[in-house]
């Protein structure tokens, strides 16, 4: 008989790449993964992985059944979402965020999540807009934070917050008792964050939109990167206005007051909708709550 234990197995080492990975992600020890492994090929009769690889790769038929697997599981963890109370639940949250959540307000947010479901382990994730979409939309993420840029009817996209930015620099390197039009931004270096970033391709169609070509530009996929960058008067940089205060406050960074301004950047969580069962609209739910990106942690205190 087939196990869901036994698919949990030949999912993890599949999604991890080894027998050894998987193995700790199970909290078991190789050799009980490997049994389990080799009790599926018993029940089938088929082997299920190519071992004279050294990396774990699955044959034509542990391919075939590793699709199989992931529809059961998913079916499972459907089922245990819909019926479990959410204190006994027990399943993992895969949780995808850019860099400026993680920066604010993501603490507040895995915690009342612990709160809600006690059981559920959350493997956060910290990366580009294009990438969190890219493994939302390959089934690697349950849930992403991002700046709203879809607009895909196999998605569930749930505003949050919107967040201010301004162009800023190091003190001196732009005028400050005037507004900057935007055409003299073409005279320095423009920190960006490319169009993998939500933001920066937010920005890259506004400025394309307004008709401005900027011939140097320096892109960052760090935003505390681009900070140290600007402060550095290295160029002039689109940064979050509000959880950058207590630099423009202290004048280590100087506000470019700019026309026209820049427009705030709408955030959202967003699910997949073929996932709308289960516990993924009230983690957005959760998400509307706790959403705040006014101050960055590292300023807090």
């Amino acid at each position: 008989m087939v196990t869901f234990k036994q698919m949990e197995a030949l999912f993890w080492i599949a999604e991890t790449g080894s027998f050894e990975a998987a193995a700790n992600h199970l909290n078991m020890s190789q050799s009980a993964i490997s049994k389990r492994i080799q009790e599926l090929e018993d029940t089938f009769e088929v082997q299920l992985f190519d071992r004279s690889k050294r990396n774990a790769r699955l044959t034509e038929k542990g391919a075939e059944l590793l699709d199989c697997t992931r529809e059961l599981l998913e079916r499972r963890d459907v089922l245990l979402e819909r019926i479990s109370s959410q204190n006994v639940l027990v399943r993992r949250l895969r949780l995808g965020v850019t860099e400026l959540t993680a920066l604010t307000w993501l603490p507040a947010f895995i915690d009342a999540i612990r709160q809600a479901y006690p059981k559920v382990q959350i493997e956060p994730t910290v990366e580009l807009s294009s990438e969190l979409l890219r493994k939302l939309e390959g089934d690697q993420l349950d849930v992403i934070v991002m700046p709203d840029v879809l607009d895909d009817v196999r998605f569930v996209s749930v505003p949050l917050q919107s967040v201010d930015n301004t162009w800023m620099c190091a003190p001196g390197m732009l005028p400050a008792d005037r507004t900057v039009d935007l055409t003299e931004l073409a005279q320095v270096t423009v920190l960006t964050q490319g169009a993998s970033s939500g933001t920066g391709l937010i920005y890259e169609r506004w400025l394309a939109l307004h008709d401005i070509q900027l011939p140097r530009t320096l892109t960052s996929h760090n935003l505390l990167v681009q900070v140290g960058l600007t402060i550095s008067g290295i160029g002039v940089s689109y940064l979050p206005q509000n959880c950058l205060s207590h630099l423009t406050g202290r004048g280590v960074l100087q506000v470019v007051r700019t026309l026209p301004e820049l427009p705030p950047i709408q955030y959202a969580a967003i699910y997949r909708a073929d996932r709308r069962h289960g516990i993924n609209p009230h983690i957005v739910e959760l998400a509307s709550q706790h959403c705040d990106f006014a101050r960055l942690l590292m300023a807090m205190g």
